[in-house]
């Protein structure tokens, strides 16, 4: 199989992704507080990708001052990336729907009916992120017009259960919607096979978090430069008492402090200094500013360096469109390769 044909070929594969994204490669780019803004969302579209802004905590006025600059960018298709539980979760969809963006993504928890079925009358796409098959199932029936999964590989707030678990889980069963996985993807012979397994596209977060277009701070940069993949590690909970959500990001000196304040905060409890809930909040509140400060002040010691464990696939810093023409070469060479083989294998009969 020639390259051209190969390519082909990819293209097939991911065709429904890339006709409902509405970009040349359905490839998102993973929504990264601080990081996917509008600079890198901007370039990830433009390279023939989809890009996906961030709003983390931003206010509705911060994230309509957002699109509107990213779309100064490009005149490509982007995604906006909206947390269930922001207390203005209504206020932001709308502010996506009055900019026309075309696909909203709804994360950080199971969405409200009410949140879907906005998003769907205002005319854009609503995405959603389902950690298990009766909960894609259940949003599907929400009105979910795409499904995305990650597994606990992926950086940030993650869950229990592994990228290629869950793709044998939902994607042999979910046919009604496209279907994207994200979590540890860092190369083009793993976008491949997710897509021979059925999947429409792919996300990708860490590969992108040292593109050239990237604001992260150039020590965070460097921090991801030099990590391999068991650098990325979850926050370890100490007390079934005090619920920690799971964060992967790079081991370092804030990770030791988090676990020497866990141990005070169960003391003081213990001691009847502290009520439970009081505690939980402290608990909660270490990580306050701690993402800001390794993103953009560059403190990668004292903050929280989210990072996936694709992170050791991270070598250099990069042009964005690089980065995605380097991870599509990768899946067409491994269909090149793979027709090469079955001909010699062929001849040798």
């Amino acid at each position: 199989m020639n390259e051209a044909v190969a390519r082909a070929h990819l293209d097939r594969l991911w065709s429904r992704g890339r006709e409902f994204l509405g970009c040349g490669h359905a490839i998102m780019g993973g929504a990264m507080t601080w990081v996917s803004e509008r600079n890198l969302v901007s370039a990830i579209s433009n390279a023939g990708g989809f890009g996906v802004i961030a709003t983390g905590s931003m206010s509705p006025a911060l994230l309509s001052a957002e699109i509107a600059a990213t779309k100064q960018k490009t005149d490509r298709p982007f995604g906006v990336n909206v947390i269930t539980m922001h207390p203005e979760l209504m206020a932001l969809i709308e502010i996506c729907l009055d900019h026309k963006v075309g696909h909203v993504v709804l994360a950080g928890g199971i969405p409200p009916g009410a949140a879907i079925q906005r998003v769907r009358q205002g005319g854009a796409k609503a995405m959603c992120f389902a950690p298990a098959l009766v909960i894609a199932r259940k949003l599907v029936k929400s009105g979910a017009d795409a499904i995305i999964i990650e597994g606990m590989e992926a950086g940030g707030h993650t869950g229990p259960v592994s990228t290629s678990v869950l793709a044998q889980e939902i994607l042999p069963a979910i046919r009604e919607v496209p279907v994207f996985v994200a979590g540890g993807i860092g190369r083009g012979e793993a976008i491949l096979g997710y897509l021979e397994m059925g999947a429409a596209g792919v996300q990708l977060g860490s590969r992108f978090v040292c593109a050239t277009e990237s604001i992260a701070h150039p020590k965070f940069k460097q921090a991801f430069i030099r990590a391999a993949a068991r650098d990325a590690v979850l926050s370890v909970q100490l007390d079934p008492r005090f619920p920690v959500i799971p964060v992967r990001a790079l081991a370092n000196a804030a990770t030791k402090r988090f676990l020497e304040a866990q141990r005070n905060v169960i003391d003081r409890v213990d001691r009847g200094e502290l009520d439970q809930k009081a505690a939980q909040l402290e608990i909660e509140h270490f990580w306050a500013g701690a993402l800001r400060r390794a993103v953009i002040e560059g403190d990668v010691e004292n903050g929280s360096v989210m990072a996936g464990q694709s992170v050791g696939m991270v070598n250099e810093e990069q042009p964005t469109r690089v980065i995605i023409d380097e991870l599509v070469g990768q899946a067409v060479a491994a269909l090149s390769a793979r027709e090469a083989s079955f001909g010699e294998a062929g001849r040798g009969r």
